[in-house]
């Protein structure tokens, strides 16, 4: 592992005036690992701009012999105990040992984290890379990670219509309306209480994400009731010239039922009324719910996989769902 950067590199933490540099990496190792981009200009800006991210604390770059971003990382926490990051160097520097000297940053600001977590809390970093990253890979074992769990980015291209919805009985649906973000966020919350690694979520970092942002389409966002009580939701958006259920919810009483199958033919079939044919999202590879199994029976397949690694910092209660809780 190095312990300094090579001639002529050096690190810093990044600026705005960065951001496309900064992007540019990320887009050029999803190229190289999976064959393409898997996240906008956009989605960068708005996490630089996160309310509960500081870019001159959370994240690093290193730069080459010219200037040159060359790699890339940042970091984030749930309740100071579930600690996540990415690490991220262009394939051609990926030899040089770099990955190390970014997780080392990581790994000391991760610590800072521990004595701030509750006291019986598990604390423990995680970071997602991709399938095929071998250096990255090689670089986490060595800093003692191991491989804990896997997801994959699932997409479905249409070339013809989807199938018409199915709704359950009593079920009707419509879209978003100013007014609904509270319901929306808590039933988010309460449906993703089942889903592994779920910890309670930041309504305002919610609204930064969704609600607030400025290609927000309301018209994309399908909200099922039956009466006046909430079952589920769909909530969509676009990636560039993707299609992307960014979050498919259904509450426990309506599960079993059909309704998140009928909530995603729904999502497919607006996409597709749109000129829109390939629809993604990304999904726990071994999802407590079962979802996986859904999202093949209505034609989606894998295009991406990432591994998830974790180091324990320090023992404990774990305070994320690990399993499903009757």
């Amino acid at each position: 592992m190095i312990q300094t950067l090579p001639q002529g590199f050096q690190m810093r933490h990044p600026m705005m005036d960065d951001l496309k540099a900064v992007h540019t990496v990320i887009t050029t190792s999803d190229l190289a690992y999976h064959g393409s981009a898997d996240i906008t200009l956009d989605d960068l800006r708005t996490d630089w701009l996160s309310p509960t991210f500081n870019m001159l604390k959370d994240a690093w770059l290193i730069t080459g012999p010219a200037g040159q971003v060359v790699g890339y990382a940042s970091t984030g926490q749930q309740e100071h105990a579930r600690i996540y990051s990415e690490i991220l160097v262009l394939p051609e520097y990926s030899h040089l040992g770099l990955q190390d000297y970014l997780l080392a940053q990581v790994e000391q600001w991760a610590q800072e984290q521990v004595p701030q977590a509750r006291p019986d809390a598990r604390v423990a970093l995680s970071c997602f890379i991709a399938q095929g990253d071998e250096q990255s890979a090689l670089s986490l074992q060595r800093h003692g990670f191991k491989e804990i769990r896997r997801s994959w980015n699932m997409e479905i291209t249409m070339n013809e219509a989807p199938a018409a919805p199915e709704w359950p009985a009593g079920i009707t649906v419509r879209t978003f309306r100013p007014g609904d973000e509270r319901v929306v966020f808590d039933t988010d919350e309460e449906a993703f209480q089942d889903h592994w690694g779920h910890m309670p979520g930041n309504f305002e970092r919610w609204m930064h994400w969704t609600v607030e942002r400025e290609n927000f389409d309301p018209t994309l966002w399908f909200l099922a009731y039956e009466g006046d009580q909430i079952a589920g939701v769909s909530l969509c958006a676009y990636r560039d010239e993707l299609g992307w259920v960014d979050t498919l919810a259904v509450l426990r009483p309506w599960r079993r039922a059909g309704l998140g199958k009928a909530l995603l033919q729904h999502s497919f079939g607006e996409f597709y009324r749109r000129g829109t044919r390939t629809v993604g999202l990304g999904v726990d590879a071994q999802n407590l719910t079962g979802a996986t199994r859904l999202y093949e029976r209505v034609g989606m397949h894998v295009v991406r996989v990432y591994i998830n690694y974790e180091k324990e910092l320090r023992a404990g209660v774990e305070l994320s769902t690990q399993e499903i809780v009757s």
